[in-house]
């Protein structure tokens, strides 16, 4: 009978040495929770970072003097293309290629232009946070870059010009692919040196009509 009472307390000894031990409660840290539902700040350039598009360019030049002539600026039409890359939703660099065409009553110009942009989008950040959605956007921006020229009427000694612009507008956002775009840009191309009028800046006011879709 004693030895089955003793027996009895050498197995609930390992249970009682268990039972004595403090148990530690670890805390794991786990990482942030992501927002991947596409209503945060930041879900446009998230999601839709690369856009592509094209647009209609309706140029008005202005006139030009020095002392020996004088020259009446002409209204012209191109077009264009852009290939860009959102980095913040209210933020945008874009890469444009236009086929400048520019005329005046004595001689004409056209150009291979290229440009980059930093554009900044005016969407309104509370309205923006809570429906993830804006229809109506304003824009304004400035560019520069280059354009490779030929003339007829007169001849340049520059064929290649430095150009700057800056820019404002409206895109009219129809879903999250695709937007349309209303603008104005006033473009500045640096002195070509032209031979029949020496001391001439084109410069043109440029009214514009494009499309995007995001991807």
């Amino acid at each position: 009978m004693k030895s089955k009472i003793l027996f009895s307390i050498l197995t609930l000894l390992p249970v009682a040495a268990n039972a004595a031990i403090p148990y530690r409660v670890e805390q794991i840290e786990m990482p942030a929770e992501t927002n991947i539902s596409g209503s945060d700040s930041q879900a446009l350039a998230r999601i839709h970072r690369f856009y592509v598009g094209g647009a209609y360019d309706f140029s008005m030049w202005d006139n030009g003097a020095d002392d020996h002539i004088s020259i009446t600026g002409k209204n012209t039409s191109s077009f264009e293309v852009m290939a860009g890359v959102r980095a913040f939703d209210i933020f945008r660099i874009e890469a444009n290629y236009l086929r400048t065409s520019a005329k005046w009553d004595a001689f004409s110009l056209t150009g291979d232009t290229a440009m980059i942009n930093a554009i900044v989008d005016a969407r309104i950040d509370s309205l923006y946070r809570l429906f993830y959605k804006q229809r109506l956007v304003p824009y304004v921006g400035i560019g520069a870059g280059a354009s490779w020229n030929s003339v007829k009427g007169t001849s340049i000694e520059n064929k290649i010009s430095p150009v700057a612009a800056v820019m404002a507008g409206l895109s009219v956002e129809l879903g999250e692919y695709f937007a349309l775009d209303f603008g104005y840009r006033y473009m500045y191309m640096f002195s070509p040196k032209f031979n029949m009028i020496t001391d001439f800046d084109p410069t043109a006011h440029q009214f514009r009509i494009g499309a995007r879709v995001h991807f």
